[in-house]
């Protein structure tokens, strides 16, 4: 499977998708109203078929006889998300993790519908007619394989992506020879290889934090509904944007770089959801888990090969010379020496040292367990 984005040309007829996906909005409240009641009368969610059954009835009444202007393949989309997303809910429950059911949106903040196998045509030039409308995007390039999948979003500043799933077959790269790496990732440092090469992270929220609050400030002064106000708001959007493409560029390049210097590589399993709600904004504007899921598509692209460390595995505490394991060591502290072979080590190189062994070891189908705590 493979994954085209394209954006679409601006255009007053654009107007008629901002109104398929209010509507969707308007659906997917609905929907979730319903898995309330339900709820509330039963203790349990609603089985897919019934909504999907339910659906099919209100669609045939003259009050939501409007629902036919979506598609049902679209409506039925809606129906499916949020079942997967009650699904997630109750199996986090049943783990144990803290999280909330799916709720109502705002409609104007509602962004996307799906369709699947019917209700748009792709054109050979770079037009497609979507619930019987033509629309142009631009077409940076051919798209290989069969469409399976449709998906038109709206972002912050209302333009309008196209996203086609294909049946292609992506060929990976046979495994090629050469150097291996371990990359351990900090929040002083985006990352630090085991060749002790520090790379230092932009942190482009950082910088652009002062127009934001100016952006920010601007917008909270507008009366509301006012266009000015409206105008502020897409300034805002309009910066956020930047930023992550930025982060986004980096990414792509600096995963690029690494595939083609080594042939293995070797991270850490993190917890990115832990580390959120420990660091908060620092986490989100490194982008370390947008970053993981470039480079495994880079790897596979270029014949890497590697596999990720567990997160519990005490790389830091542990020394690379001799394996000694530390009983405690603050993240406050970024150097310490051994105190079994008095090698001076840096907290994240001696981290980075053992992620590439315990990975290389793994690769070789070794089993390298932490060694325990040492005596002088």
């Amino acid at each position: 499977m493979r994954t085209y984005v394209f954006k679409l040309y601006n255009s007053k007829r654009n107007k008629h998708l901002n109104k398929a996906i209010n509507l969707a909005g308007s659906i997917y409240n609905h929907l979730i109203a319903l898995h309330h009641r339900y709820y509330r009368m039963f203790g349990k969610m609603i089985p897919i078929f019934r909504i999907q059954l339910h659906i099919t009835k209100l669609k045939k009444t003259k009050r939501y006889s409007f629902w036919n202007h979506l598609g049902s393949q679209a409506i039925q989309d809606i129906a499916q998300r949020i079942d997967r997303a009650y699904k997630l809910f109750f199996n986090n429950l049943k783990r144990g993790v803290p999280t909330s059911p799916p709720g109502f949106k705002k409609v104007r903040k509602y962004r996307s519908f799906t369709l699947k196998q019917a209700g748009y045509k792709l054109s050979d030039k770079n037009e497609i007619v979507i619930m019987g409308r033509k629309y142009k995007f631009f077409k940076s390039r051919e798209i290989e394989g069969r469409i399976k999948i449709l998906t038109v979003k709206r972002d912050a500043l209302g333009d309008f992506w196209l996203y086609f799933v294909t049946d292609e077959e992506v060929q990976p790269i046979e495994a090629r020879s050469g150097g291996s790496v371990g990359l351990d990732f900090g929040l002083k440092t985006f990352l630090t290889t085991s060749d002790k090469e520090k790379i230092e992270s932009p942190l482009f929220l950082r910088r652009a934090s002062n127009k934001l609050k100016k952006l920010s400030r601007k917008l909270s002064r507008k009366k509301r509904g006012s266009n000015n106000r409206n105008k502020a708001r897409l300034d805002l959007a309009r910066m956020h944007r930047k930023i992550a493409n930025q982060r986004r560029d980096f990414h792509y390049k600096l995963a690029l770089e690494i595939v083609r210097r080594y042939a293995s590589i070797f991270v850490e399993n993190l917890n990115i959801k832990a580390m959120q709600r420990l660091w908060g904004r620092k986490i989100s504007d490194l982008g370390h888990a947008q970053f993981l899921n470039i480079l495994d598509w880079q790897m596979y692209k270029n014949g890497c090969q590697g596999t990720k460390i567990n997160r519990f595995y005490p790389s830091s505490k542990t020394c690379s010379e001799c394996f000694y394991l530390l009983p405690e060591l603050a993240l406050s502290v970024r150097a310490w020496t051994c105190p079994k072979c008095g090698t001076e080590h840096d907290r994240d190189i001696n981290a980075a040292l053992n992620i590439q062994r315990v990975g290389t070891s793994t690769l070789k189908g070794e089993d390298v367990r932490p060694a325990s705590v040492g005596c002088l």
